[in-house]
């Protein structure tokens, strides 16, 4: 597949090693998109911002993430392969994300993965995620078929609620000494851990977030408290991704991220969207999390998203929570 590079899919090249420019990649993007996509061209027309004179990535004004909700966003023409839906309660208005290659996600979550993690085959996966799993295009459940079939771990594979059958192939894993991560939505987890207390000595126990009012509310610590005390792990690790982006960041503990080579995070301040810092600058201080996502490129790669978060001073970062009222607050930046 060409890019505006004129070359094969960027991802490509960051698999190669060619990932040193960051911002080289960011900014060929923006030039592209700011022409490229029609909302994103509005969107800067409307902020009476000229893309030419952007110079760096803190300059670029990212795209509150509510679009995804209200409109389609394409960088160029093209047929999508896939989309992308957010889960979201009745009523409510689910974000989509048009896919213009398919292969390109996986491929890029597979990279990200192996950048933290290694060899995906190196792990059986179990992935416990039953409210993705009762609905239709998730990326989340495409990126952990993926990487099952990548595993070819004879017991690998989804669970819906069989916390049983989940406890059994568990046993049996760890009996073996078989390395194996088990990918699971929190309140999933929550369950399988209340009602299957054991000791995972050979286990990646990985929270996706997602509690969304099946139980109380947790804060990290009180959560990982309780997992690591029912299952007998040191940490909870937990993967950053949603709907909206093509690239994950993965925290191996105490609730730290870290950016994959296609993603950067940048905060900016919740009641000023162009007052914006980066990792090196104001460690512990809470902002909002800005993404910048190489692998949108045919979507919108610099997204302001509704989370709260902080850097924590050593190149990684925190997420706090939700923006309150943030659909309305991001909304009311443009309306097209």
């Amino acid at each position: 597949m060409k890019n505006l590079f004129g070359q094969a899919h960027f991802t490509e090249h960051l698999t190669l090693g060619v990932n040193e420019d960051f911002s080289a990649l960011a900014m060929a993007i923006f030039r592209r998109q700011a022409i490229q996509n029609p909302v994103y061209a509005a969107y800067l027309g409307h902020l009476k911002v000229d893309d030419t004179r952007v110079k760096s990535l803190r300059e670029i004004p990212f795209l509150p993430i509510s679009f995804f909700k209200s409109h389609v966003l394409k960088s160029g023409e093209f047929t999508e392969t896939f989309i992308f839906e957010s889960s979201g309660t009745t009523g409510s208005i689910n974000s989509k994300h048009y896919i213009k290659d398919i292969s390109a996600y996986l491929t890029n979550a597979e990279n990200n993965f192996r950048e933290v993690y290694g060899d995906p085959s190196a792990y059986c996966f179990l992935a416990l995620l039953p409210s993705y799993l009762e609905r239709e295009n998730s990326s989340l459940v495409a990126m952990a078929d993926h990487f099952i079939k990548l595993s070819q771990h004879p017991l690998g594979g989804f669970f819906l609620y069989e916390n049983e059958q989940l406890h059994s192939v568990l046993s049996q894993l760890e009996s073996r000494g078989e390395n194996v991560v088990l990918l699971g939505v929190t309140y999933a987890l929550v369950d399988f851990a209340e009602a299957y207390p054991m000791k995972l000595r050979h286990t990646i126990v990985m929270e996706t977030g997602g509690m969304k009012g099946r139980k109380k509310e947790l804060t990290r610590e009180e959560l990982h408290a309780f997992l690591t005390s029912n299952l007998g792990v040191e940490s909870i690790h937990a993967e950053y991704g949603m709907t909206e982006l093509q690239s994950q960041a993965y925290s191996k503990g105490e609730g730290i991220f870290r950016p994959s080579s296609t993603m950067k995070v940048l905060m900016r301040s919740p009641d000023d969207p162009f007052e914006v810092w980066e990792s090196h600058e104001n460690p512990g201080k809470t902002g909002a999390i800005n993404v910048v996502d190489l692998a949108n490129e045919d979507s919108i790669s610099f997204i302001a998203t509704d989370d709260l978060g902080r850097f924590t001073g050593d190149g990684g970062f925190e997420v706090l929570g939700r923006i309150d009222n943030a659909d309305i607050r991001g909304c009311s930046l443009l309306s097209l």
